[in-house]
């Protein structure tokens, strides 16, 4: 699969799913207790899985015709009891929606808002990567998020 044709795919996907829904699968979910959200546009459908709220687990998935072409699994949530967790969540998705074709793996490199700030640093590229991102209040962490994927290739 060609990083031109699912670079632009999987930055409109990831905008269209979980910051704009948040919580509210977009589908029935096919796995017991799951949340889960999907967006398909012409050959391509993505599908983000995932299980609990602090703290959960899950698979983002891209099919091209069917077949799996590229996957992300990640892990994370909050981090302690200092921070509201709604109010962590709701800036993680706004700092979600600034994901980039050059870096589409979550958020950008770094978002402030007031108190909060978002940092998310990886290394590799769309084919195989790995990286964390991390939310801190008033200088101290309150989330963190550690993911990895690449190309599916059989």
């Amino acid at each position: 699969m060609d990083h031109h044709e699912l670079a632009p795919f999987l930055v409109e996907a990831k905008r269209e799913t979980y910051p704009q829904v948040g919580d509210r699968p977009s589908v029935l979910p096919q796995l017991s207790g799951s949340v889960q959200l999907e967006y398909s546009k012409e050959r391509f459908l993505y599908r983000d899985i995932y299980f609990g709220g602090r703290r959960f687990v899950g698979q983002e998935t891209v099919y091209f015709d069917g077949t799996p072409v590229w996957a992300m699994s990640y892990a994370g949530g909050m981090i302690g009891s200092t921070a509201d967790a709604g109010d962590v969540y709701a800036f993680l998705r706004r700092a979600l929606l600034a994901v980039s074709q050059e870096e589409p793996f979550r958020g950008p490199k770094e978002v402030e808002s007031q108190n909060l700030r978002y940092e998310n640093t990886y290394q590799g590229d769309l084919g195989w990567f790995s990286g964390q991102e991390t939310v801190c209040a008033h200088g101290v962490q309150v989330y963190a998020l550690r993911y990895a994927g690449g190309h599916i290739v059989p």
